[in-house]
Protein backbone atom coordinates (compact mmCIF):
# COMPACT_ATOMS: atom_id res chain seq x y z
CA UNK A 1 0.00 0.00 0.00
CA UNK A 2 2.64 2.68 1.12
CA UNK A 3 4.67 1.43 -2.44
CA UNK A 4 1.70 2.04 -4.35
CA UNK A 5 0.95 5.28 -2.51
CA UNK A 6 5.08 6.66 -3.44
CA UNK A 7 4.30 5.54 -6.74
CA UNK A 8 1.04 7.60 -6.97
CA UNK A 9 3.21 10.59 -5.24
CA UNK A 10 6.06 10.18 -8.11
CA UNK A 11 3.80 9.95 -10.72
CA UNK A 12 1.91 13.05 -9.84
CA UNK A 13 4.89 14.48 -9.18
CA UNK A 14 6.93 13.64 -12.54
CA UNK A 15 3.56 14.74 -14.50
CA UNK A 16 3.86 18.04 -12.78
CA UNK A 17 7.31 19.26 -13.64
CA UNK A 18 6.36 17.48 -17.45
CA UNK A 19 3.61 20.20 -17.41
CA UNK A 20 5.66 23.06 -15.51
CA UNK A 21 9.02 22.62 -18.36
CA UNK A 22 5.83 22.69 -21.24
CA UNK A 23 3.83 25.76 -19.69
CA UNK A 24 7.69 27.64 -19.42
CA UNK A 25 7.60 31.27 -20.59
CA UNK A 26 8.90 32.18 -24.21
CA UNK A 27 12.20 33.65 -24.27
CA UNK A 28 12.56 37.28 -23.35
CA UNK A 29 15.32 39.88 -25.57
CA UNK A 30 16.23 43.10 -23.66
CA UNK A 31 16.55 46.33 -25.34
CA UNK A 32 18.21 50.08 -24.36
CA UNK A 33 17.25 52.34 -26.51
CA UNK A 34 18.30 56.13 -25.99
CA UNK A 35 16.85 58.30 -28.22
CA UNK A 36 18.72 61.74 -29.09
CA UNK A 37 19.44 64.80 -31.69
CA UNK A 38 23.04 63.79 -33.46
CA UNK A 39 24.23 65.26 -37.11
CA UNK A 40 23.73 63.67 -40.07
CA UNK A 41 23.79 63.93 -43.58
CA UNK A 42 21.94 61.34 -46.19
CA UNK A 43 21.75 63.25 -49.21
CA UNK A 44 25.00 65.48 -48.24
CA UNK A 45 23.33 68.44 -46.71
CA UNK A 46 24.31 68.51 -42.94
CA UNK A 47 21.13 68.48 -41.16
CA UNK A 48 19.33 67.02 -37.27
CA UNK A 49 18.26 63.22 -37.36
CA UNK A 50 16.95 61.22 -34.44
CA UNK A 51 19.29 58.69 -33.51
CA UNK A 52 18.86 55.07 -31.86
CA UNK A 53 21.95 54.51 -29.77
CA UNK A 54 24.03 56.66 -32.09
CA UNK A 55 22.62 54.93 -35.10
CA UNK A 56 20.75 55.99 -37.91
CA UNK A 57 18.72 54.04 -38.49
CA UNK A 58 17.94 52.46 -36.05
CA UNK A 59 19.00 49.24 -35.01
CA UNK A 60 16.75 45.88 -36.11
CA UNK A 61 15.19 43.63 -33.36
CA UNK A 62 15.50 40.20 -34.88
CA UNK A 63 13.55 37.76 -32.66
CA UNK A 64 11.69 34.16 -33.20
CA UNK A 65 8.32 33.49 -32.53
CA UNK A 66 6.49 34.30 -29.34
CA UNK A 67 9.44 35.97 -27.94
CA UNK A 68 9.10 38.56 -25.27
CA UNK A 69 10.60 41.87 -26.22
CA UNK A 70 11.59 44.68 -23.36
CA UNK A 71 12.60 47.93 -24.92
CA UNK A 72 13.20 50.60 -22.19
CA UNK A 73 13.65 54.03 -24.70
CA UNK A 74 15.18 56.63 -22.63
CA UNK A 75 13.93 60.21 -24.58
CA UNK A 76 16.70 62.52 -24.72
CA UNK A 77 14.77 64.91 -27.46
CA UNK A 78 13.53 68.35 -26.21
CA UNK A 79 9.84 66.80 -27.03
CA UNK A 80 7.64 64.13 -25.96
CA UNK A 81 8.74 60.86 -28.06
CA UNK A 82 6.68 57.55 -28.53
CA UNK A 83 7.52 54.77 -30.94
CA UNK A 84 5.00 52.76 -32.63
CA UNK A 85 5.54 48.86 -34.04
CA UNK A 86 4.35 48.64 -36.91
CA UNK A 87 2.26 45.08 -37.87
CA UNK A 88 3.31 44.03 -34.48
CA UNK A 89 -0.27 43.20 -33.46
CA UNK A 90 -0.10 43.32 -29.65
CA UNK A 91 -2.47 40.87 -28.75
CA UNK A 92 -4.38 41.94 -25.96
CA UNK A 93 -2.34 44.47 -25.38
CA UNK A 94 -2.73 47.70 -27.20
CA UNK A 95 -1.11 49.59 -24.25
CA UNK A 96 2.08 49.02 -25.52
CA UNK A 97 1.05 50.02 -29.24
CA UNK A 98 2.74 53.52 -29.11
CA UNK A 99 0.33 56.13 -30.42
CA UNK A 100 -1.28 58.75 -28.79
CA UNK A 101 -4.79 57.28 -28.90
CA UNK A 102 -3.25 54.25 -26.19
CA UNK A 103 0.44 55.70 -24.59
CA UNK A 104 1.10 59.12 -23.01
CA UNK A 105 4.32 60.39 -25.10
CA UNK A 106 7.32 59.73 -23.06
CA UNK A 107 8.42 63.47 -21.47
CA UNK A 108 12.10 64.76 -22.22
CA UNK A 109 14.53 63.53 -20.54
CA UNK A 110 12.72 60.61 -18.98
CA UNK A 111 11.93 56.50 -19.90
CA UNK A 112 9.64 54.70 -20.50
CA UNK A 113 9.40 50.49 -21.04
CA UNK A 114 7.54 48.29 -24.14
CA UNK A 115 6.69 45.20 -22.61
CA UNK A 116 5.52 42.84 -26.02
CA UNK A 117 5.27 39.52 -26.82
CA UNK A 118 5.58 38.25 -30.90
CA UNK A 119 2.19 36.61 -30.06
CA UNK A 120 1.75 33.92 -33.19
CA UNK A 121 3.64 36.04 -35.25
CA UNK A 122 6.35 35.75 -38.33
CA UNK A 123 7.31 38.22 -40.90
CA UNK A 124 8.74 41.69 -41.83
CA UNK A 125 7.79 44.61 -39.67
CA UNK A 126 9.49 47.42 -38.87
CA UNK A 127 8.94 50.69 -36.25
CA UNK A 128 9.21 54.34 -35.71
CA UNK A 129 8.50 57.21 -33.95
CA UNK A 130 4.71 58.16 -33.62
CA UNK A 131 4.47 61.65 -32.33
CA UNK A 132 4.01 64.92 -34.58
CA UNK A 133 6.69 64.76 -37.28
CA UNK A 134 9.41 63.21 -35.92
CA UNK A 135 10.03 60.27 -38.24
CA UNK A 136 10.82 62.55 -40.98
CA UNK A 137 14.15 63.02 -38.70
CA UNK A 138 14.84 59.21 -38.30
CA UNK A 139 14.05 56.52 -35.25
CA UNK A 140 13.30 54.00 -37.29
CA UNK A 141 14.47 50.61 -37.83
CA UNK A 142 13.41 47.32 -39.05
CA UNK A 143 12.06 44.39 -36.62
CA UNK A 144 12.10 40.39 -37.78
CA UNK A 145 10.21 37.57 -36.35
CA UNK A 146 11.15 34.22 -37.66
CA UNK A 147 9.37 30.96 -37.12
CA UNK A 148 10.17 28.56 -34.29
CA UNK A 149 11.91 25.61 -35.38
CA UNK A 150 9.04 23.49 -34.80
CA UNK A 151 7.14 24.90 -37.74
CA UNK A 152 8.33 24.36 -40.99
CA UNK A 153 8.62 27.46 -43.40
CA UNK A 154 7.87 26.71 -47.15
CA UNK A 155 10.66 26.89 -49.01
CA UNK A 156 14.41 25.85 -47.92
CA UNK A 157 16.24 27.60 -45.63
CA UNK A 158 18.17 30.46 -46.97
CA UNK A 159 21.66 31.10 -46.75
CA UNK A 160 21.47 34.05 -44.97
CA UNK A 161 19.18 37.41 -44.84
CA UNK A 162 19.35 41.16 -45.76
CA UNK A 163 16.86 43.74 -44.20
CA UNK A 164 16.19 46.79 -46.64
CA UNK A 165 14.78 50.45 -45.02
CA UNK A 166 13.27 52.09 -47.88
CA UNK A 167 12.70 56.09 -46.67
CA UNK A 168 12.29 58.99 -48.77
CA UNK A 169 13.95 62.08 -47.50
CA UNK A 170 14.23 65.76 -46.90
CA UNK A 171 17.10 68.11 -46.29
CA UNK A 172 14.88 70.42 -44.01
CA UNK A 173 14.46 69.30 -40.09
CA UNK A 174 11.23 67.76 -38.67
CA UNK A 175 10.47 70.99 -37.24
CA UNK A 176 10.56 72.88 -40.42
CA UNK A 177 8.57 70.57 -41.82
CA UNK A 178 5.82 70.46 -39.19
CA UNK A 179 5.54 73.98 -39.17
CA UNK A 180 4.98 73.43 -42.77
CA UNK A 181 2.38 71.42 -41.82
CA UNK A 182 0.83 73.98 -39.13
CA UNK A 183 0.64 76.70 -41.34
CA UNK A 184 -1.54 75.19 -43.78
CA UNK A 185 1.04 75.15 -46.83
CA UNK A 186 1.41 72.81 -49.20
CA UNK A 187 3.85 69.86 -47.80
CA UNK A 188 6.92 69.71 -50.29
CA UNK A 189 7.87 67.00 -52.26
CA UNK A 190 10.76 64.40 -50.60
CA UNK A 191 14.54 65.44 -52.16
CA UNK A 192 15.20 61.88 -52.63
CA UNK A 193 15.31 57.87 -51.30
CA UNK A 194 17.28 56.33 -49.29
CA UNK A 195 17.83 52.68 -48.67
CA UNK A 196 19.54 51.96 -44.97
CA UNK A 197 20.32 55.46 -44.44
CA UNK A 198 21.96 56.14 -48.06
CA UNK A 199 20.99 57.00 -51.28
CA UNK A 200 24.05 55.23 -52.72
CA UNK A 201 26.81 53.40 -50.55
CA UNK A 202 24.85 50.38 -48.56
CA UNK A 203 26.39 47.06 -49.56
CA UNK A 204 25.05 43.74 -49.08
CA UNK A 205 27.44 40.67 -49.91
CA UNK A 206 26.77 37.10 -50.83
CA UNK A 207 27.92 34.06 -52.11
CA UNK A 208 27.24 33.16 -55.65
CA UNK A 209 24.78 30.25 -55.80
CA UNK A 210 23.41 30.91 -52.85
CA UNK A 211 19.71 31.54 -51.92
CA UNK A 212 19.55 34.98 -49.45
CA UNK A 213 16.20 36.15 -47.86
CA UNK A 214 15.32 39.75 -48.50
CA UNK A 215 13.32 42.05 -46.83
CA UNK A 216 12.16 45.15 -47.89
CA UNK A 217 10.35 47.59 -46.14
CA UNK A 218 8.80 50.97 -47.31
CA UNK A 219 9.25 53.58 -44.86
CA UNK A 220 9.17 56.41 -46.90
CA UNK A 221 6.74 59.30 -45.44
CA UNK A 222 4.96 59.62 -49.15
CA UNK A 223 6.17 57.39 -51.88
CA UNK A 224 5.40 54.73 -53.00
CA UNK A 225 8.28 52.36 -54.19
CA UNK A 226 9.23 50.36 -56.98
CA UNK A 227 11.79 47.22 -56.18
CA UNK A 228 13.90 45.75 -58.17
CA UNK A 229 17.90 44.14 -58.37
CA UNK A 230 19.66 43.88 -61.72
CA UNK A 231 20.41 40.96 -63.41
CA UNK A 232 18.11 39.02 -60.48
CA UNK A 233 15.12 37.66 -60.03
CA UNK A 234 12.88 38.00 -57.14
CA UNK A 235 10.38 35.37 -55.70
CA UNK A 236 7.85 36.72 -53.30
CA UNK A 237 7.58 34.79 -50.36
CA UNK A 238 5.59 36.78 -47.85
CA UNK A 239 4.16 40.31 -47.40
CA UNK A 240 3.62 41.31 -43.82
CA UNK A 241 3.46 38.05 -42.13
CA UNK A 242 1.18 36.08 -44.65
CA UNK A 243 3.31 33.50 -46.92
CA UNK A 244 2.25 34.22 -50.46
CA UNK A 245 2.18 31.63 -53.32
CA UNK A 246 5.87 32.40 -54.89
CA UNK A 247 5.65 33.78 -58.09
CA UNK A 248 8.57 35.03 -59.68
CA UNK A 249 8.59 39.11 -60.10
CA UNK A 250 11.27 41.24 -62.47
CA UNK A 251 9.89 44.10 -59.96
CA UNK A 252 7.64 45.09 -57.29
CA UNK A 253 5.57 47.71 -56.15
CA UNK A 254 5.66 48.43 -52.29
CA UNK A 255 3.46 50.92 -50.70
CA UNK A 256 4.05 53.41 -47.65
CA UNK A 257 4.18 51.47 -44.33
CA UNK A 258 3.70 48.02 -46.84
CA UNK A 259 6.32 45.37 -46.71
CA UNK A 260 7.33 42.05 -48.68
CA UNK A 261 9.88 39.60 -48.28
CA UNK A 262 11.79 37.69 -51.79
CA UNK A 263 13.89 35.09 -52.19
CA UNK A 264 16.71 36.18 -54.67
CA UNK A 265 19.34 33.08 -55.36
CA UNK A 266 22.69 34.60 -57.21
CA UNK A 267 23.27 32.93 -60.39
CA UNK A 268 25.05 35.79 -62.18
CA UNK A 269 28.58 35.93 -62.95
CA UNK A 270 31.14 36.51 -60.32
CA UNK A 271 33.06 38.69 -62.43
CA UNK A 272 31.27 42.48 -61.59
CA UNK A 273 28.27 43.68 -58.46
CA UNK A 274 25.00 44.19 -59.24
CA UNK A 275 22.93 47.13 -58.92
CA UNK A 276 19.93 47.36 -55.85
CA UNK A 277 17.24 49.95 -56.51
CA UNK A 278 14.42 51.29 -55.36
CA UNK A 279 12.45 54.14 -57.24
CA UNK A 280 9.58 56.35 -56.67
CA UNK A 281 6.26 55.49 -58.06
CA UNK A 282 3.62 58.02 -59.81
CA UNK A 283 5.61 61.23 -59.42
CA UNK A 284 7.98 63.31 -61.31
CA UNK A 285 10.39 63.99 -61.09
CA UNK A 286 11.52 60.15 -60.75
CA UNK A 287 13.28 59.27 -57.66
CA UNK A 288 15.93 56.58 -57.34
CA UNK A 289 18.17 55.01 -54.29
CA UNK A 290 20.72 52.31 -55.42
CA UNK A 291 22.67 49.48 -53.05
CA UNK A 292 24.61 47.27 -54.43
CA UNK A 293 24.89 43.82 -54.34
CA UNK A 294 28.74 42.58 -53.74
CA UNK A 295 29.38 38.90 -54.98
CA UNK A 296 32.18 37.71 -53.01
CA UNK A 297 35.55 37.79 -54.86
CA UNK A 298 33.94 40.30 -57.53
CA UNK A 299 36.26 43.33 -58.04
CA UNK A 300 33.93 45.43 -60.76
CA UNK A 301 31.66 47.95 -59.47
CA UNK A 302 28.49 47.51 -61.11
CA UNK A 303 27.22 48.79 -64.78
CA UNK A 304 24.82 50.91 -65.63
CA UNK A 305 22.35 51.55 -67.37
CA UNK A 306 20.41 51.11 -64.11
CA UNK A 307 17.48 48.68 -65.07
CA UNK A 308 14.37 50.62 -65.70
CA UNK A 309 11.25 50.15 -63.70
CA UNK A 310 7.63 48.84 -64.85
CA UNK A 311 6.49 51.14 -67.60
CA UNK A 312 2.85 50.71 -66.76
CA UNK A 313 1.36 53.37 -63.86
CA UNK A 314 -1.65 53.01 -62.26
CA UNK A 315 -3.14 50.02 -63.86
CA UNK A 316 -0.05 48.25 -64.29
CA UNK A 317 0.27 48.46 -60.23
CA UNK A 318 -3.07 47.37 -59.31
CA UNK A 319 -2.86 44.66 -61.80
CA UNK A 320 -0.31 43.28 -60.34
CA UNK A 321 -1.08 43.92 -56.48
CA UNK A 322 -3.91 41.03 -57.31
CA UNK A 323 -1.38 38.75 -58.60
CA UNK A 324 -0.12 38.53 -54.65
CA UNK A 325 -2.23 35.70 -53.84
CA UNK A 326 -1.83 33.65 -50.23
CA UNK A 327 -0.39 30.05 -49.87
CA UNK A 328 -2.89 28.03 -48.70
CA UNK A 329 -0.96 25.39 -47.63
CA UNK A 330 2.17 26.78 -46.03
CA UNK A 331 1.81 27.08 -42.24
CA UNK A 332 1.57 30.10 -40.36
CA UNK A 333 3.08 31.12 -36.61
CA UNK A 334 1.64 27.69 -35.35
CA UNK A 335 1.85 24.08 -37.13
CA UNK A 336 -2.23 25.01 -39.30
CA UNK A 337 -2.23 26.28 -42.42
CA UNK A 338 -2.85 29.74 -43.45
CA UNK A 339 -6.11 28.19 -45.82
CA UNK A 340 -7.64 26.48 -42.90
CA UNK A 341 -9.51 29.90 -41.92
CA UNK A 342 -12.02 30.23 -44.40
CA UNK A 343 -12.44 33.67 -44.65
CA UNK A 344 -14.55 34.13 -47.49
CA UNK A 345 -17.26 32.24 -45.97
CA UNK A 346 -17.93 34.06 -43.09
CA UNK A 347 -21.26 36.37 -42.97
CA UNK A 348 -20.19 40.07 -42.40
CA UNK A 349 -21.79 41.73 -39.65
CA UNK A 350 -20.89 45.36 -40.53
CA UNK A 351 -19.89 47.31 -43.18
CA UNK A 352 -17.83 51.09 -43.14
CA UNK A 353 -16.77 52.78 -46.24
CA UNK A 354 -14.07 55.68 -44.86
CA UNK A 355 -13.86 58.42 -48.23
CA UNK A 356 -10.79 60.53 -47.67
CA UNK A 357 -10.87 64.28 -48.17
CA UNK A 358 -8.58 67.43 -47.85
CA UNK A 359 -10.97 69.72 -46.39
CA UNK A 360 -10.33 73.22 -45.75
CA UNK A 361 -10.76 73.55 -42.19
CA UNK A 362 -10.83 77.22 -40.29
CA UNK A 363 -8.95 78.35 -43.02
CA UNK A 364 -5.84 75.80 -43.19
CA UNK A 365 -5.80 72.93 -44.99
CA UNK A 366 -6.49 69.55 -42.81
CA UNK A 367 -7.18 66.05 -44.32
CA UNK A 368 -10.06 63.99 -42.97
CA UNK A 369 -11.99 60.55 -42.77
CA UNK A 370 -15.80 60.80 -43.62
CA UNK A 371 -15.67 64.19 -42.98
CA UNK A 372 -14.12 63.96 -39.60
CA UNK A 373 -10.62 65.51 -39.18
CA UNK A 374 -8.82 63.73 -36.45
CA UNK A 375 -7.31 65.76 -33.28
CA UNK A 376 -5.72 64.02 -30.48
CA UNK A 377 -7.10 64.99 -27.06
CA UNK A 378 -4.78 65.61 -24.36
CA UNK A 379 -5.93 62.20 -22.60
CA UNK A 380 -5.00 59.00 -24.76
CA UNK A 381 -8.39 56.72 -25.43
CA UNK A 382 -7.34 53.94 -23.83
CA UNK A 383 -6.67 55.71 -20.29
CA UNK A 384 -10.03 57.25 -21.00
CA UNK A 385 -11.93 54.29 -21.74
CA UNK A 386 -10.23 52.02 -18.71
CA UNK A 387 -10.56 54.67 -16.21
CA UNK A 388 -14.30 55.35 -17.66
CA UNK A 389 -13.35 59.29 -17.87
CA UNK A 390 -16.12 61.70 -19.38
CA UNK A 391 -15.64 63.88 -22.18
CA UNK A 392 -12.79 62.67 -24.12
CA UNK A 393 -14.47 61.21 -26.57
CA UNK A 394 -17.80 59.37 -27.89
CA UNK A 395 -18.28 56.21 -29.46
CA UNK A 396 -19.62 56.26 -33.28
CA UNK A 397 -19.41 60.41 -33.34
CA UNK A 398 -18.01 59.38 -36.83
CA UNK A 399 -20.62 57.79 -38.88
CA UNK A 400 -19.96 54.73 -41.09
CA UNK A 401 -20.44 55.89 -44.37
CA UNK A 402 -19.64 59.01 -46.10
CA UNK A 403 -21.41 62.10 -45.38
CA UNK A 404 -22.70 65.68 -46.93
CA UNK A 405 -21.86 67.46 -44.00
CA UNK A 406 -19.26 70.09 -44.02
CA UNK A 407 -16.03 68.38 -42.56
CA UNK A 408 -14.89 69.46 -39.07
CA UNK A 409 -12.32 68.42 -36.07
CA UNK A 410 -12.83 65.77 -33.84
CA UNK A 411 -12.15 62.88 -31.95
CA UNK A 412 -13.00 59.12 -34.61
CA UNK A 413 -13.79 56.47 -32.53
CA UNK A 414 -15.53 53.10 -34.11
CA UNK A 415 -17.63 51.34 -31.40
CA UNK A 416 -16.49 47.50 -32.42
CA UNK A 417 -17.83 43.95 -30.82
CA UNK A 418 -15.40 41.53 -30.06
CA UNK A 419 -14.87 38.83 -32.57
CA UNK A 420 -17.33 40.75 -35.34
CA UNK A 421 -16.36 40.25 -38.86
CA UNK A 422 -16.13 43.38 -40.65
CA UNK A 423 -16.08 44.45 -43.92
CA UNK A 424 -14.45 47.91 -44.64
CA UNK A 425 -13.85 49.92 -47.85
CA UNK A 426 -11.35 52.59 -48.32
CA UNK A 427 -13.22 55.27 -50.47
CA UNK A 428 -10.21 57.44 -53.09
CA UNK A 429 -12.15 60.44 -54.10
CA UNK A 430 -8.68 62.49 -55.06
CA UNK A 431 -6.22 61.89 -57.39
CA UNK A 432 -3.26 60.53 -55.43
CA UNK A 433 -2.83 56.86 -54.18
CA UNK A 434 -3.66 57.10 -50.67
CA UNK A 435 -2.08 53.76 -48.12
CA UNK A 436 -4.22 52.52 -44.55
CA UNK A 437 -2.66 50.42 -41.81
CA UNK A 438 -4.52 49.16 -38.95
CA UNK A 439 -2.88 48.15 -36.18
CA UNK A 440 -3.72 44.99 -34.06
CA UNK A 441 -4.56 43.25 -36.45
CA UNK A 442 -4.28 41.23 -39.98
CA UNK A 443 -6.88 41.77 -42.97
CA UNK A 444 -7.56 39.95 -46.29
CA UNK A 445 -6.83 42.72 -48.87
CA UNK A 446 -9.89 41.01 -50.81
CA UNK A 447 -10.41 43.50 -53.51
CA UNK A 448 -9.36 46.80 -55.53
CA UNK A 449 -10.83 48.78 -58.24
CA UNK A 450 -12.09 52.13 -59.95
CA UNK A 451 -14.74 54.66 -59.34
CA UNK A 452 -17.04 54.58 -56.52
CA UNK A 453 -17.77 51.24 -54.31
CA UNK A 454 -20.98 49.59 -54.05
CA UNK A 455 -22.46 46.24 -53.07
CA UNK A 456 -22.54 45.27 -56.77
CA UNK A 457 -18.65 45.20 -56.04
CA UNK A 458 -18.33 42.34 -54.10
CA UNK A 459 -18.71 40.18 -56.85
CA UNK A 460 -14.85 41.05 -57.90
CA UNK A 461 -13.73 40.03 -54.86
CA UNK A 462 -10.90 37.28 -54.32
CA UNK A 463 -12.80 35.06 -51.40
CA UNK A 464 -10.51 32.20 -52.00
CA UNK A 465 -6.84 32.99 -51.51
CA UNK A 466 -6.15 37.12 -51.02
CA UNK A 467 -3.02 37.35 -48.52
CA UNK A 468 -3.85 38.82 -44.87
CA UNK A 469 -1.95 42.68 -44.86
CA UNK A 470 -1.76 45.15 -41.74
CA UNK A 471 -1.19 47.83 -44.44
CA UNK A 472 -3.43 48.27 -47.84
CA UNK A 473 -3.04 50.87 -50.88
CA UNK A 474 -5.93 52.52 -52.44
CA UNK A 475 -5.56 53.94 -56.11
CA UNK A 476 -6.46 57.35 -57.25
CA UNK A 477 -10.12 57.95 -57.90
CA UNK A 478 -10.75 53.97 -56.89
CA UNK A 479 -11.99 51.47 -53.20
CA UNK A 480 -9.80 48.74 -52.05
CA UNK A 481 -12.26 46.35 -49.25
CA UNK A 482 -11.33 44.31 -46.85
CA UNK A 483 -12.33 41.52 -44.24
CA UNK A 484 -11.46 42.09 -40.43
CA UNK A 485 -12.35 39.33 -37.77
CA UNK A 486 -12.08 41.88 -34.83
CA UNK A 487 -10.51 39.26 -32.57
CA UNK A 488 -8.04 41.74 -30.74
CA UNK A 489 -9.78 43.55 -27.09
CA UNK A 490 -8.39 47.04 -27.39
CA UNK A 491 -8.21 50.77 -28.63
CA UNK A 492 -6.75 50.74 -32.21
CA UNK A 493 -5.52 53.14 -34.65
CA UNK A 494 -6.65 52.69 -38.32
CA UNK A 495 -4.58 55.90 -40.08
CA UNK A 496 -3.08 56.88 -43.25
CA UNK A 497 0.38 55.37 -43.93
CA UNK A 498 0.83 59.06 -46.14
CA UNK A 499 1.96 60.75 -42.96
CA UNK A 500 1.22 64.21 -43.39
CA UNK A 501 -2.06 63.28 -44.22
CA UNK A 502 -2.52 61.29 -40.61
CA UNK A 503 -0.59 64.60 -39.09
CA UNK A 504 -3.36 66.81 -40.07
CA UNK A 505 -6.11 64.25 -39.33
CA UNK A 506 -6.74 61.34 -41.36
CA UNK A 507 -7.08 58.82 -38.91
CA UNK A 508 -9.70 57.44 -36.87
CA UNK A 509 -9.59 54.55 -33.85
CA UNK A 510 -10.74 51.55 -33.33
CA UNK A 511 -12.65 50.65 -29.44
CA UNK A 512 -12.80 46.59 -29.61
CA UNK A 513 -14.89 45.70 -26.37
CA UNK A 514 -17.14 43.04 -25.17
CA UNK A 515 -18.23 43.77 -21.37
CA UNK A 516 -16.17 40.49 -19.75
CA UNK A 517 -13.26 42.25 -17.89
CA UNK A 518 -10.81 39.03 -18.48
CA UNK A 519 -7.36 38.65 -18.91
CA UNK A 520 -8.30 35.95 -21.52
CA UNK A 521 -9.23 38.83 -23.71
CA UNK A 522 -7.11 41.96 -22.76
CA UNK A 523 -4.37 42.55 -20.31
CA UNK A 524 -4.42 44.59 -17.40
CA UNK A 525 -2.91 48.16 -17.78
CA UNK A 526 0.69 47.96 -17.41
CA UNK A 527 2.42 48.63 -13.70
CA UNK A 528 4.56 51.61 -15.53
CA UNK A 529 1.83 53.16 -17.46
CA UNK A 530 2.19 56.86 -17.43
CA UNK A 531 -0.24 59.14 -16.82
CA UNK A 532 -1.32 62.32 -18.98
CA UNK A 533 -4.36 64.58 -19.34
CA UNK A 534 -7.31 63.98 -17.31
CA UNK A 535 -5.90 60.53 -15.87
CA UNK A 536 -3.43 62.24 -14.27
CA UNK A 537 -5.73 64.39 -12.19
Amino acid sequence: MRGAILLHICLGLSAWLSTSYVKAEDPYRFFTWVITYGQIAPLGVKQRGILINGQFPGPTISCITNDNIIVNVINKLDEPFLITWHGIKQRKGSWEDGVLGTNCPIPPNSNWTYKMQMKDQIGTYNYYPSTLMHRAAGGFGGFNIVARSIIPIPYPKPYDEFTLLVSDWWNKDNKVLQKILDDGTPFPPPDGLLINGSPKSTKFTGIKGQTYLIRVSNLCLVSSINFRIQGHTLVLVEVEGSHTMQDSYESLDVHPGQSSTFLVTLRASILKDYYILASSRFTKPLLTATAILHYDGSTTQPAGPLPSGPAGQLHWSMRQARTIRWNLTANAARPNPQGSYHYGTIPIVRTIVLANSAPQISGKKRYALNGVSYVNPSTPLKLADYFNISGVFVLNAIKDFPTSAPAAQGVSVFGITLHDYMEVVFQNNENNLQSYHLAGFDFWAVGYGGGQWNITMRKLYNLVDATTRNTVQVYPNGWTAILISMDNKGMWNLRSQIWPRRYLGQEAYMRVWNSERSLYTEYDIPDNALLCGKAKA
